[in-house]
């Protein structure tokens, strides 16, 4: 590499950490070619310099381990399917309620609703199974609770922090007020309904090892996970929150995507695009 083109390298890289810079593709892809090497670089180190840590190839022979012989894909599949009706139950539930609190009454049930955030689902497991029962209900009973109070939360602000002139540009082409609502609150904020969803949905999946913790009847992903820890086999810990990361990350690429076809004047003037 000569002179010139060791500066043109260095310019590159300086890009990386300068503020409001939209980088070419094939920038884009080298940078985070080599933010992957890194990390997998710093893995095997860290691995190397504590016995403790299992390196990349002993986590692949857990997965190998885990899939084939304790049923891991089934269980994967079980969870996805509890988180999936959880998120579809918590949807409805915040969407009504947030769209809702356009009209005093529901204004202030949501306020109340969205405080249930602070609460533990531990502590209500007890109240959840006398009303519910046990089972598969009960998980997503738990799930979709815990998601709700969040997805609720920031629907409402989002709702509350329409301009009062969308509204008014409403009223002055003669629509009722009820008509003003489902264009101006359900169909305008149908983009950030669907970013608040995506957010939530993760959020379902840092609380689903728990809630399949607390209920291990039906199987999931979750009850595997803490049986594997308590018997501190960390190349299978690993490699199972490997593959809820990576499960996560795709239903995230797949709500984002379907945003993007749904809405998509939603990315418009934006100066930083994904």
């Amino acid at each position: 590499m000569n002179g010139t083109g060791f500066f043109s390298f260095l310019g590159t890289i300086l890009k990386w950490f300068s503020p409001n810079v939209v980088l070419s593709r094939s920038a884009t892809q080298f940078m985070v070619f080599s933010q992957i090497a890194f990390a997998i670089g710093a893995w095997v180190l860290w691995s190397q310099s504590s016995p403790i840590i299992p390196n990349p190839l002993e986590i692949a022979g857990a997965i190998k381990k885990l899939w084939f012989e304790e049923g891991l894909g089934h269980e994967l599949f079980t969870s996805y399917g509890t988180n999936a009706k959880a998120l579809f139950y918590s949807v409805v539930i915040s969407l009504s309620f947030a769209y809702l609190t356009v009209t005093p009454f529901f204004q202030k049930v949501s306020m109340l609703l969205s405080k249930f955030r602070f609460l533990g689902l531990a502590g209500l497991t007890f109240i959840f199974t006398l009303v519910i029962g046990g089972g598969e209900d009960l998980k997503i009973a738990l799930l979709t609770f815990g998601m709700t109070v969040f997805f609720l939360t920031s629907m409402a602000e989002e709702v509350a922090r329409i301009p009062e002139e969308e509204f008014d540009h409403g009223r002055t082409l003669r629509w009722g007020e009820w008509r003003v609502v489902w264009e101006v609150v359900v169909l305008g904020k149908m983009d950030k309904a669907i970013e608040v969803m995506r957010q939530n949905a993760a959020i379902g999946w840092t609380m689903l090892t728990m809630v399949e913790g607390i209920v291990r009847s039906e199987g999931g992903i979750g009850g595997l996970l803490l049986t594997q820890n308590k018997h501190f086999h960390l190349a299978e810990v690993f490699a199972i929150q490997i593959l809820i990361l990576v499960v996560g990350m795709l239903q995230d690429y797949g709500i984002g995507f379907s945003k993007k076809k749904i809405c998509p004047w939603a990315d418009l003037g934006l100066e930083r695009k994904s």
